[in-house]
């Protein structure tokens, strides 16, 4: 059992002397200079706020404007990193999780490298190390609390704005901008909201996190006015999320909260009385249960969106998304190991040599599918292990926060409920794709790794 136990420490990166790494690589030493240097200069000295108003302005404008512009504004986010390596005298750890990224972003160059529509891939790669390097300067900033409340405030208020606008179209109604829904079911007449983000879909994953990050914010805001804001914002977006009658964004929603209402029992865990302690788990499993089931059984528009996720080749969309997965499968078989390469691009480009005839697609609809393709078995293991990674440090400080009572806890619970939300739409969506939730998705991991802290030396084996 020991053996199992320290093989899992090792395979999740529990115990790494990346400190001391740091603190002896050239990197280090070759900065030295450069710090003194950017001390004395009015704008280098003021690095880190310039940094946290790009960020801000990244998911201020994303639900609003045209990729093209949220590409430049990454473009600059990762300049602003570079030279916060170079110039910034703190030195944050170099955490587990910035490992997996990186193991992530060198199997994908690897992709890039023997991909058959290389061009077109090159594009994707960078695309991909765009949102990576803006991971790495939010995991930067957000080791403040100050700014980390500041950054997913800014997200909330936006995304408030966003489902308000949505509300509306459910309210007064909205032409659709496609066919998505079944025009054989009864619901085809249905209004589905998209607001800013033209897609239902989309929609529904860019409101996932502010679902529970809205939720976490009602515990860790403090005043009472920013609490009622708090309750108000999850009633809105959860409302909004509802009406996009996503069943993918549906599924993200309902996973996303059950995780969290876990983690949130086990965080008050310590201060129930015994009983509590005893039945609070299974009765919230029950409770959760039930009450999906009876929402399922009354709600004749729940229960008719529900039951389709079971209809099979039956549903128009399920079809769709079947016969996009065959011809996906295939793409896969032809290059297992390494795939096409990344990005939408590559894809467009060898897609129509595999497809189902009629089932054209932009993608794989479904984000482990999209990840295989584009770079092989090697690429996805390599993903997984990032998400395992992440999930772990998150549970590992977790522990530590709830031992102290810290309230920056409940960011860190809605950081890790809301992957699972989004790991589980992205199992049948690709809405990652765009930047409006990527952005969001390299957010999430961001806070978790933010808040890891270099694990203290293990006397016994130092004593070895």
């Amino acid at each position: 059992m020991t053996q199992l136990s320290m093989l899992w420490k090792q395979a999740t990166l529990q115990q790494l002397p990346t400190v001391r790494w740091q603190q002896s690589s050239y990197l280090n030493h070759l900065t030295t200079w450069l710090q003194q240097w950017a001390a004395a200069s009015l704008i280098f000295s003021r690095g880190r706020a310039i940094a946290t108003v790009l960020v801000a302005l990244v998911f201020a404008v994303a639900p609003f404007v045209s990729t093209t512009l949220i590409g430049l504004l990454l473009l600059a986010s990762a300049g602003i990193w570079i030279l916060l390596v170079f110039t910034d005298s703190d030195r944050p750890p170099l955490t587990p999780v910035h490992l997996t990224v990186l193991g992530y972003w060198g199997i994908t160059t690897i992709a890039t490298g023997f991909s058959p529509v290389r061009t077109a891939a090159v594009d994707g790669w960078i695309k991909l190390t765009l949102y990576l390097m803006l991971f790495a300067l939010m995991v930067r900033l957000l080791r403040s609390p100050t700014i980390r409340s500041i950054l997913i405030g800014v997200y909330l208020h936006i995304a408030l704005i966003v489902s308000g606008a949505g509300l509306r179209q459910w309210f007064f109604g909205v032409d659709a901008l496609a066919t998505w829904v079944d025009p054989d079911s009864s619901l085809a007449g249905t209004t589905r909201v998209y607001s800013y983000l033209g897609n239902p879909n989309l929609l529904a994953g860019y409101l996932i996190p502010a679902t529970l990050l809205s939720l976490a914010a009602v515990f860790v805001w403090k005043r009472w006015v920013a609490k009622a804001l708090a309750v108000i914002m999850w009633i809105v977006h959860s409302s909004c999320l509802v009406v996009t009658f996503s069943r993918g964004g549906w599924l993200g929603f309902v996973a996303g909260g059950f995780v969290l209402l876990l983690l949130l029992i086990h965080w008050i865990g310590p201060r129930l009385p015994k009983f509590w302690r005893r039945w609070s788990l299974p009765l919230v499993i029950g409770g959760t249960t039930v009450s999906l089931a009876v929402a399922i059984a009354t709600v004749a528009p729940l229960q008719e969106r529900f039951l389709s996720i079971f209809a099979g080749h039956a549903d128009s969309s399920n079809s769709f998304r079947l016969n996009v997965w065959q011809g996906v499968i295939q793409m896969i078989q032809a290059r297992p190991w390494l795939g096409i390469g990344p990005g939408n691009d590559a894809f467009n480009l060898v897609y129509p040599f595999y497809q189902v005839p009629g089932y054209t697609a932009l993608s794989a609809y479904s984000i482990l599918l999209e990840i295989w393709v584009e770079t092989g078995i090697i690429g996805l293991l390599c993903f997984l292990w990032l998400v395992v990674v992440t999930l772990v440090q998150g549970w590992i400080v977790l522990q530590k926060l709830r031992a102290t009572g810290d309230r920056e806890g409940f960011w860190l619970m809605a950081a890790i409920a809301t992957i699972f939300g989004m790991m589980t739409h992205g199992a049948v969506d690709t809405v990652w794709y765009r930047p409006q939730v990527s952005v969001l998705w390299w957010l999430m991991v961001a806070i978790v790794a933010s808040y890891y802290q270099t694990p203290k030396p293990d006397p016994s084996q130092l004593d070895s």
